[in-house]
């Protein structure tokens, strides 16, 4: 009698659609079997691409003279540590009774290349073969991916963008990290008075690090200047605020080279003297200091709840919450993924699909049962908010290319007494995300005052006026923010956002009556100084968002449009690719703030790359061959075409560095980086 088998990524889901689909049968060496089917699991990859020596053993030995190394066939074999699985495996696809190959590796490019691996190791031919496609590990997602599988067939152009990806990583970290090696790497070996260096090169990995090293530098090459404003301590039936001056038409600093911004001042000396004709003109027309309201500006602003999240969105709030790092973020979803309480992690879409906002009302019920959630999901399902959600900026088809955001499944409660505390908070967040987008709008009422007051005449005997500008705001409608994690929290952050002063409505309410040409009372004047402040280093969470929104960072604008939306690496390598260069010592994170520096080593190699293959430290080159990948898998360019501009690239620039004769430079670019690591 046929029957079916179904591979998963891992055992863990493995186990998930033996019980989902029923199969309690025996479990075996590597597999579940059952009247009615087969399942069994890979370890992660049970397949990796062969090393140059065996193609060659004269290849093991580093050399100049064997490069560049670009095979006309690539070799793959089966990792010995789990070798014994991949013959588990292996066998069960070859057997005769197996008929139908369910492919239930993770959805994606990887996933897709994990079996694929395995399939062209273990020689499968003749067999029906369908994929399922799922984001979420509930049961009924199971059952539904395994009802709607389609022909592996149709995944054809992803799988082959997956290999593409695997071969441009290999030609590039091989032929490049052995070049620079054997070229500069006593250079820094000598410098740094070590034995050997091996200059590792990626082609994303490299571009991060220049992305890291460029902000360090940026930070020492800036100068603070100082500013000054001026303030006009004023008054309203008692309560105190600051009106801060700012430049206008018919101000006597008008177009003056001393100006900073519209609002102040590069020298100290004229703010005071600002401040000299202030007290002077108004104490000469009056005893006491007024001011002239000349503008009530009044409206209301309103804040929509935040897109949902994506992984890059996720890691980089959590490394601001928790102070934990995107590889840590990633798995605790992945956790909670294989825990049913969330849908699939390694997305780049923050919305959701169609077909998802239609069944959206069953994600909420289920959060009825948790008692921190069950005020909000049951005023949701009883206002009915959650039946237009179709109709919003939260649902969009075109912006989601695997799969949609990360949801709660609002399933597997079961499993949140086995989470440790980070991992549940982390649960939470997605949770409030969640909820958020069934609320309306926070509304604030504003109000922005303009005041105005002489400072003496012009040559034309026309009067100089001088203008002050306060704005005040208060949360009068919390809309979404009632369900935002730590609500009070989050009010503060949307009230601090800007340079409004925050009121209680009462005195909201006094304002509201201020009208042009009524007095403000001033009790004095005041200088408050400033400084421009530097860069911010990234930390852990914003360079990945930064990573993700790499195209913003490219200078030129008709490659900057073709590649919107493809950022460096992918949401499911990003978090490893940190990790990385933390590995190899070229960058420094500080484990309690995430904060992310250069060391010393990795400023060398950025050096070193800048003379030798400079576009590799660019955001240019790794977005547009990740744009490629993605041309590629939508069928619009050809794995042919790919590989051939791949194997250009390769060969140009492995052939240019073997012409350069630069390591004598190197010492002077070494002698300034260590001018910043003197302890």
């Amino acid at each position: 009698m046929a029957k079916p088998l179904f591979i998963a990524e891992k055992p863990s889901v493995a186990a998930e659609f033996a019980k989902a689909l029923k199969m309690n049968g025996k479990r075996r060496d590597g597999y579940v079997e059952s009247e009615n089917g087969v399942v069994t699991w890979c370890v992660g990859h049970l397949v990796t691409m062969s090393y140059p020596e065996v193609y060659d053993e004269r290849l093991k030995r580093w050399s100049l003279d064997t490069l560049p190394f670009i095979p006309e066939q690539f070799l793959y074999e089966v990792i010995p540590s789990v070798k014994k699985q991949f013959e588990i495996v292996k066998g069960l696809l070859n057997r005769e009774d197996i008929d139908c190959i369910y492919v239930c590796t993770d959805s994606g490019r990887e996933g897709e290349y994990i079996y694929r691996l395995v399939e062209q190791m273990a020689g499968v031919h003749g067999k029906q073969r369908k994929r399922v496609w799922i984001d979420s590990q509930t049961e009924e997602e199971i059952l539904r991916g395994v009802r709607e599988a389609k022909d592996l067939s149709e995944y054809d152009h992803l799988s082959e963008a997956a290999y593409l990806r695997a071969k441009e990583d290999y030609l590039m970290g091989i032929n490049f990290s052995r070049l620079l090696t054997l070229k500069y790497g006593r250079n820094i070996s000598g410098y740094l008075k070590k034995d050997r260096v091996v200059i590792s090169v990626g082609r994303v990995m490299t571009c991060v690090l220049g992305m890291i090293v460029r902000r360090e530098r940026e930070i020492r090459a800036f100068v603070k200047t100082p500013f000054y404003r001026v303030l006009a301590g004023c008054r309203l039936d008692g309560f105190p605020f600051d009106a801060e001056w700012k430049v206008n038409p018919q101000s006597r600093y008008q177009g003056i080279p001393d100006l900073y911004k519209e609002n102040g001042f590069k020298k100290k000396e004229t703010a005071e003297e600002l401040i000299h004709y202030l007290r002077q003109e108004v104490q000469h027309e009056s005893e006491d200091m007024v001011m002239t309201i000349t503008a009530v500006e009044k409206k209301k602003e309103s804040k929509n709840p935040p897109l949902l999240y994506n992984l890059a969105e996720a890691q980089n709030e959590c490394s601001k919450m928790f102070k934990i790092s995107p590889d840590e973020t990633l798995k605790i979803i992945q956790e909670l993924y294989e825990k049913k309480l969330v849908t699939y992690p390694r997305t780049d879409a923050r919305v959701l699909s169609t077909a998802v906002a239609k069944e959206i009302h069953k994600n909420i019920g289920g959060l009825r049962n948790l008692s921190e959630f069950k005020p909000f999901a049951e005023e949701i399902l009883q206002s009915g908010s959650y039946k237009n959600i179709a109709k919003t900026r939260y649902v969009n088809d075109k912006q989601i290319t695997d799969h949609y955001a990360i949801i709660p499944t609002g399933q597997g409660f079961s499993a949140l007494k086995s989470l440790n505390p980070t991992a549940a908070k982390v649960y939470q967040v997605i949770v409030r995300r969640f909820l958020s987008i069934f609320y309306p709008a926070a509304v604030y009422q504003k109000i922005n005052l303009t005041a105005q007051t002489p400072t003496g005449v012009n040559k034309e005997g026309q009067k100089y006026l001088e203008n002050f500008n306060a704005g005040f705001k208060v949360l009068v409608e919390p809309g979404y923010l009632k369900v935002a994690q730590s609500y009070k929290k989050q009010k503060e952050e949307a009230e601090n956002s800007d340079e409004n002063i925050n009121v209680d409505i009462n005195i909201i309410e006094r304002l509201k009556k201020l009208k042009k040409n009524d007095k403000l009372c001033v009790a004095d004047w005041s200088i408050k100084e400033g400084e421009t402040t530097p860069p911010k280093r990234y930390n852990s969470g914003s360079l990945i968002l930064a990573m993700e929104n790499a195209g913003q960072l490219i200078e030129d604008e008709e490659l900057r449009a073709q590649i919107k939306g493809s950022g460096i690496g992918t949401s499911a390598t990003r978090a490893e690719i940190l990790k990385k260069l933390v590995n190899n010592q070229y960058i420094c994170l500080n484990r309690k703030t995430q904060v992310i520096m250069p060391s010393q080593l990795g400023e060398m190699i950025h050096d070193v790359v800048g003379l030798s293959i400079r576009p590799l430290l660019n955001p240019e080159l790794t977005a547009s061959w990740e744009k490629g990948l993605t041309y590629v898998a939508e069928g619009t360019i050809t794995g042919e075409e790919y590989m051939q501009k791949l194997d250009d690239f390769v060969r140009r620039r492995v052939y240019a560095v073997l012409s350069l004769n630069n390591q004598s430079v190197l010492r002077t670019y070494f002698e300034q980086i260590s001018e910043n690591y003197k302890k």
